[in-house]
């Protein structure tokens, strides 16, 4: 199995892995351990992490069927790291109210360009 996608595996198993441990802490931990609107806005992240971990198993699969496309793989790689921008840029406000800048929004963006780019290698594979 290649290394890229040895590595999307096990990044979207630690990826769920984390969404669902985070559910559970969003779930039953008391208002005092979140920022104003932070458990909404910690439940939002989670949900978009868990969805990207599923995707990049996808891109694993698409991957092994099609052999390790540059653009695919690529964008397989852009969503992994977008999705630990997003996260933990959410993850730092909605917990303790710290705003990390541009790194949320950097992730979002970078989670749309690696959709962009998927749907450009599918095309072209």
């Amino acid at each position: 199995m290649p290394t890229v996608v040895r590595f999307l595996l096990c990044f979207a198993a630690l990826a769920a892995f984390c969404a669902v441990m985070g559910g559970a802490l969003t779930a039953h931990l008391p208002d005092r351990f979140f920022a104003e609107g932070g458990r909404d806005m910690a439940r939002q992240a989670i949900q978009m992490q868990m969805w990207h971990a599923l995707a990049m198993i996808g891109i694993a699969v698409l991957m092994i069927q099609q052999g390790c496309r540059t653009l695919i793989s690529l964008s397989g790689c852009l969503m992994a790291a977008g999705t630990v921008l997003f996260s933990v840029g959410v993850a730092l406000t909605a917990f303790w109210g710290i705003h990390p800048g541009p790194v949320a929004p950097t992730g979002g963006s970078i989670l749309m360009g690696a959709w962009l780019l998927l749907a450009v290698g599918v095309m072209r594979a």
